[in-house]
């Protein structure tokens, strides 16, 4: 049986170069249990951590850091910093070509073209098509992850760019698999809007026009965690697989016991 820890939630630090940092321990699981404290962490990416930020990500005895952005992520923010001793691991959940000129409007874009990409919906739009996507198409990079967890990976962090979409549904997946409830789910998910943890947005027109209210607003869909996004991601779970079960055991092939150990690994004792 898994020790009972105290669940006591840490003090959240203040990272100078890591956004969106946080621990997901204490969500509850549906059986009565919570996700243990220091076991699973999420983050933006760690390319700009600070020496003081890895001195800190250091001590938290950390075996695994899954980073799920892609080559092209890499090129714009640089890769992660190394951690002496921990373990880092590359799945990239979006083809780096895949929206590619989207992404230069996103940056170079004046306002008609950010506009004609982003108005009247369409920015939503594309955030709901690729949260339905990523459960879609990425079962396998998931899979990946959760055996690992199950394995030997934890203490674990994972982190995209900005720690709120790939990184988002790869945490909401891990919490389904341990039983964690889809609103505590959306909850945690939503702290990524707080002002503090947001992805500084980064735009070739630094001015006071390239980042006007009415550009800012535009862009929201991109860079806030909107329940929509996630909504659309356990929808298509439901409709796809008929449900959390069957999406674990038969989009992800997690076995009863691998599913077991990765709740022994995660969730603190009876």
């Amino acid at each position: 049986m898994t020790q009972q820890l105290p669940q006591t939630p840490p003090t959240e630090p203040e990272l100078t170069g890591v956004r969106n940092f946080r621990d997901v321990g204490g969500l509850p699981a549906a059986d009565g249990r919570r996700v243990r404290f220091g076991r699973l962490y999420r983050s933006g990416h760690l390319a700009h951590a600070t020496p003081e930020d890895a001195a800190f990500l250091s001590g938290l005895g950390l075996h695994t850091v899954f980073d799920f952005r892609n080559s092209a992520d890499h090129k714009l923010d640089g890769r992660d910093v190394e951690l002496p001793g921990v373990r880092n691991v590359s799945i990239p959940l979006s083809d780096p070509a895949d929206g590619a000129e989207f992404w230069r409007m996103v940056r170079d874009g004046n306002m008609s073209e950010l506009r004609s990409i982003l108005a009247d919906g369409k920015g939503a739009d594309r955030m709901i098509a690729s949260y339905r996507r990523t459960i879609l198409d990425r079962t396998a990079e998931h899979s990946r992850v959760l055996h690992a967890l199950a394995e030997d990976s934890v203490p674990a962090l994972m982190h995209c760019a900005a720690g709120k979409d790939r990184a988002g549904l790869s945490i909401a997946v891990a919490l389904l698999a341990v039983g964690v409830e889809r609103d505590a789910i959306e909850a945690d998910y939503l702290k990524s809007n707080d002002a503090h943890r947001r992805y500084r947005v980064r735009r070739s027109d630094t001015s006071p026009a390239g980042t006007s209210p009415e550009v800012m607003e535009l862009l929201n869909p991109l860079f806030g965690a909107h329940r929509d996004y996630l909504a659309a991601a356990f929808d298509t779970i439901d409709s796809t697989w008929g449900g959390t079960d069957r999406y674990l055991a038969d989009g992800l092939k997690l076995a009863p016991p691998t599913r077991e150990r990765l709740r022994e690994r995660l969730l603190d004792g009876v």
